[in-house]
């Protein structure tokens, strides 16, 4: 690392390349949040349009629970997964859900679920786990 008295340029230059490795300059600098359909918010609302099940990445085998949901808020489709065992049997087409990002702050997907970035907390204003318990039902629409 230049240290001497005419490093300045360089020790600038060198300040401007690392700050890409911090995703929050990249996130801020390129407007990502503009490519996010839920666009920073921490949950978004949707319409379950279709009910799929998509197939993990290798070295994985299965098919992972997942819904396709339309967004209120911008009309926006994504895929979000259904986490526990049978739950997919307690959303139907047409219901409205409360999704989140997976992937903690950076919002990505999780190890084999390629290209699922959501999962769903909520069915039509109630809880999935409670609905899994058997601690409420969901109410009909």
């Amino acid at each position: 690392m230049p240290r001497g008295e005419f490093s300045a340029r360089k020790l600038i230059k060198m300040r401007k390349k690392f700050r890409w490795s911090d995703y929050r300059y990249k996130y801020r600098v390129l407007k990502l949040w503009e490519r996010d359909p839920i666009e920073g918010a921490p949950q978004a609302r949707g319409i379950v349009i279709e009910k799929r099940e998509v197939e993990q990445k290798n070295p994985s085998s299965g098919m992972i629970k997942a819904v396709r949901v339309q967004l209120v808020k911008n009309g926006k489709q994504v895929t979000a997964f259904v986490p526990g065992n049978h739950a997919i049997e307690h959303i139907n087409e047409h219901d409205e859900v409360i999704i989140e990002p997976l992937g903690g702050s950076q919002k990505g997907p999780i190890g084999t679920m390629w290209g699922i970035k959501y999962k769903v907390i909520a069915v039509n204003g109630v809880s999935l786990d409670a609905i899994l318990k058997g601690k409420k039902q969901k109410p009909a629409r």
